[in-house]
């Protein structure tokens, strides 16, 4: 999906592109590129996410952010959801080193629908929590990564409640009938935390014929937070590699083969290790991850066309094994748990692009067919810490599980002078099966819907568009809302429901952008109505070691609602000023009519910073992240671990990104974050953030 037929440029937009500089709502991250400061070469931001089709962020009706390879480099995150941190809508919730979410909208987990390269990272083990499998996917193998705010169920379906997370891998290109090889060389460190980070990669071919590939290495320890205290255990290791194969078959058509594989060996839960708010001690003696992988093969077909049908074919194959393996004890329990997680998703869309009428404005119909068919294997074994022989026990789930989709989807665009309509429809059914268990008889559940949106665009003049969207997003409960046995974050001991039923939203907003030589700006205000949300509500058991019993339960309805904003300003040829700025707010109605704050909505926070070019090969970039407090804590938070009951505090965090392009292959930076070294927590998180750091990277290409 990641190379789309462009949509019929539109007479107004082609006038006036030659007056932009560069639209990219990530803002701190648009300030990265280098080509910001030519004032003479003008550049669009495309992209593919939000409608399936190119097209400019100006002219797209949905708030969408970007990111792209060149922030990944500046930066060195640590995951690639850090990348969200600053950013209009979004805000990072890490619940221990080499795990992180994005919290879209106030949604997150399984509410928020994650693809990569047009294909599904989730699956019927997916949480409606923070949870581990974005982190399984290699940020410096990411070419860009784009991001919808709000509900897209058209084209997206499934779990696009509070928005989409697309990864787009690299796709280098060749030119010439020469054979060419090129490649690439990154390497980073961090002090907070003594990381070291390694990318090799390379291409050879030729134009219409290239063979990619890379291998990244990331060595992680301790962390080191604001005031000097070290979190023990808190490092990990990852190592990663891909291959990517792509050949123009003739006859306009281009056949694309990949492999991606990422591994975590052994990756401790921190908020399990240490003692939280409210506790004496960790709930866990041990808890790692040991092994999470994930391994994905992909095939991906383009067929260019001029038939009276369609101009554009795309089909996608892929298989997506994710291996979740556990290795557990309670604290002060005399047994350890190993368990043995995986999913096994194969996927398989065919997709259409169909420009169709004469006359009345542009008009373009996306429409296609989605199947997924997705395997749960798991089993558990448990063993006195003695080293005495391993016995079986109830699993983390039902082995044998299964989940499987199907999705016929539509959505036409029309545009005329001034204003533009996309409208879709998607029709969804599920079949999901729980083989029995000593807890539960087996379950089949069948789920569909009708869900859909409306987008509108209006040009109140050239450069500043109003928009306005509109959608109901549809997320059926999977294999963990049904079936889950086990610990869980907070104290907590899960047991099964097998009756959900599925959830719903309503998404609205309104907002606009703008656009001028030295301005560029977007606002949206926004409101969602979800219902039949998925919580987890007590039984008022506890288990022998201590945790509440839990069951997944329709429980409530949420109504989240809040504004995200972001600024950028050219002040001189060589200096820009950038500001993003975000307000969630969010209500849960509770079984008894109740209402509560919702769970985990993230305090007000956003992001200013300043980019200066004081020569021609030197960049320095002063920012400032900040959040407020968020003493709106739901009950659940009250007696979540990891939130101070009496509320998360506010903090500001001062920082500096500097880079010398010192030749044409050669790059270096310095980065200086938590400036202050200042001890603070984001809202959510299990771990605090990392203390005063000093890092520093090298980008050779050959």
């Amino acid at each position: 999906m990641a190379r789309m037929g462009a949509r019929r440029p539109r007479v107004r937009l082609a006038s006036r592109a030659a007056q932009w500089l560069l639209w990219l709502p990530g803002f701190a991250a648009a300030a990265a590129n280098a080509n910001t400061w030519e004032s003479d070469r003008t550049l669009e931001t495309v992209v593919v996410t939000a409608t399936r089709i190119e097209a400019s962020l100006l002219d797209v009706a949905e708030a969408v952010s970007v990111i792209d390879s060149e922030d990944i480099r500046r930066q060195a995150p640590e995951l690639l959801a850090e990348m969200l941190r600053g950013m209009p809508g979004a805000f990072f919730q890490q619940t221990t080193p080499g795990q992180g979410i994005p919290i879209i909208r106030g949604l997150k987990g399984s509410q928020v629908l994650h693809l990569v390269d047009g294909m599904r990272l989730n699956n019927a083990i997916f949480r409606n929590a923070p949870n581990q499998y974005l982190g399984l996917v290699d940020a410096y193998a990411t070419e860009r990564t784009e991001i919808i705010r709000g509900s897209a169920p058209s084209l997206h379906g499934a779990d696009a409640m509070g928005g989409v997370v697309q990864v787009l891998t690299a796709e280098p290109v060749l030119v010439g009938a020469e054979r060419t090889v090129r490649g690439h060389f990154y390497a980073a460190y961090n002090s907070a935390d003594s990381s070291l980070i390694g990318r090799a990669e390379a291409a050879a071919g030729r134009a219409g014929a290239v063979l990619s590939g890379g291998i990244t290495y990331r060595d992680q320890g301790n962390r080191r937070t604001g005031g000097g205290t070290t979190v023990r255990p808190s490092g990990y290791r990852l190592n990663a590699a891909d291959l990517k194969w792509r050949k123009d078959l003739g006859g306009r058509s281009e056949l694309m083969l990949s492999l991606q594989y990422l591994e975590q060996p052994a990756t401790p839960r921190v908020d399990e290790l240490v003692p939280g708010f409210g506790q004496d001690h960790p709930s866990s003696a041990q808890y790692e991850f040991m092994p999470n992988r994930r391994q994905f093969l992909h095939a991906r077909y383009t067929l260019e066309s001029d038939s009276r049908w369609f101009t554009r074919l795309q089909a996608h194959l892929a298989r997506q094994t994710i291996t979740d393996d556990r290795l557990t004890q309670e604290f002060g329990a005399p047994t350890v748990s190993h368990e043995f997680n995986s999913s096994r998703l194969d996927g398989l869309t065919v997709q259409f692009n169909s420009p169709w009428g004469k006359g009345g404005g542009d008009r373009e119909l996306v429409w296609g067919i989605e199947y997924y068919a997705d395997e749960i294997a798991s089993s558990r074994f448990h063993s006195p810490a003695s080293g005495e022989p391993w016995q079986p026990v109830t699993a983390r789930f039902p082995d044998g599980s299964t989940m499987d989709s199907m999705a016929l989807y539509a959505s036409n665009h029309w545009s005329w002078d001034r204003f533009a309509v996309d409208a879709g429809l998607r029709y969804s059914r599920f079949e999901i099966y729980l083989p029995a268990t000593a807890e539960v008889e087996a379950v089949r559940l069948n789920p569909t819907d009708l869900t859909g949106d409306l987008h509108l665009t209006y040009e109140l003049a050239p450069g500043m568009n109003l928009m306005a969207n509109l959608g109901r997003g549809f997320r059926p409960p999977n294999v963990f809302d049904l079936g889950t046995v086990g610990s869980r974050p907070g104290n907590r001991f899960n047991v099964p429901n097998p009756a959900l039923q599925p959830e719903s939203v309503w998404s609205y907003d309104l907002g606009f952008k703008f656009s001028r030589a030295r301005w560029q700006a977007e606002a949206f205000a926004w409101y969602a109505d979800y219902r039949d949300k998925i919580s987890s509500r007590p039984t008022g058991e506890v288990s022998p070691e201590g945790r509440l019993i839990v069951r997944s339960d329709n429980l409530n309805d949420a109504r989240l609602y809040g504004f995200e904003s972001g600024l950028r300003f050219l002040a001189r040829a060589n200096l820009e000023l950038y500001a993003v700025v975000n307000f969630t707010r969010g209500d849960e109605t509770e079984p008894d009519g109740s209402n509560a704050p919702a769970d985990r909505i993230p305090p007000l926070n956003g992001r200013l910073g300043l980019a200066w070019r004081p020569v021609e090969r030197w960049r320095l970039e002063p920012y400032i992240d900040f959040a407020g407090p968020q003493d709106r804590l739901s009950p659940r938070d009250q007696e979540d671990p990891r939130i101070d009951p009496e509320g998360s505090a506010g903090w500001v965090s001062l920082n500096l990104l500097a880079s010398w392009q010192a030749t044409d292959t050669a790059a270096f930076g310095l980065k200086l974050q938590n400036l202050s070294d200042r001890s603070y927590r984001e809202h959510g998180s299990g771990i605090d953030a990392a203390g005063r750091n000093l890092g520093a990277w090298v980008s050779l290409a050959f």
